[in-house]
């Protein structure tokens, strides 16, 4: 997969062929944490309820003084036209080698391939970071469809964490 890394006004901007993620800084965190567009185009009209849910974290980070840029919330957008999809992101910055991700997709985006490809760029960058040796990922048991996102792009279930099933990949996705 080829990754390409730009910057617009200062937000992280990776593009993978058809999928493109755009960093939401902490002022559009905060209209997308109030299910607010934050300025973009979403495919089912604003943005979902896990989106709104990371929104809250990066503008969390914000207001405690730890929120790093690059490794908050990205808008997952279809490159073709720019239509927001879902969100995916970081859970944090890396910690002694080590960066969670997570993702969301809008109910009308679902089945179509855009959760492993948002999750495939984020990996491919992240493990190209220096500070970065792993990303972690974790679903509820139930959840087939992230299970097998995680799977496709090569992540190992390693040892559960509580209720939630654990995942880790440590060299580029496939």
């Amino acid at each position: 997969m080829t990754l390409h890394t730009a910057y617009d006004a200062g937000r992280l901007v990776l593009t993978a062929g058809r999928v493109t993620l755009r960093e939401q800084g902490p002022e559009e965190a905060a209209q997308l944490a109030d299910g607010k567009p934050a300025g973009l185009t979403w495919v089912d009209a604003v943005p979902g309820e896990g989106t709104i849910s990371a929104a809250s974290m990066t503008v969390a980070a914000a207001a405690a003084g730890v929120y790093q840029p690059g490794w908050g919330l990205f808008a997952i957008q279809r490159t073709a036209d720019g239509t927001a999809v879902g969100g995916a992101g970081f859970h944090g910055p890396p910690d002694r080698g080590a960066v969670e991700i997570g993702y969301d997709l809008a109910p009308s985006a679902r089945g179509d391939g855009w959760a492993t490809d948002a999750a495939r760029a984020l990996c491919v960058w992240a493990l190209s970071q220096p500070q970065v040796v792993v990303v972690l990922a974790a679903t509820v048991p139930g959840n087939r469809a992230s299970q097998a996102v995680l799977e496709r792009i090569g992540f190992e279930r390693v040892s559960d964490r509580g209720e939630l099933w654990a995942y880790e990949l440590t060299g580029l996705p496939v």
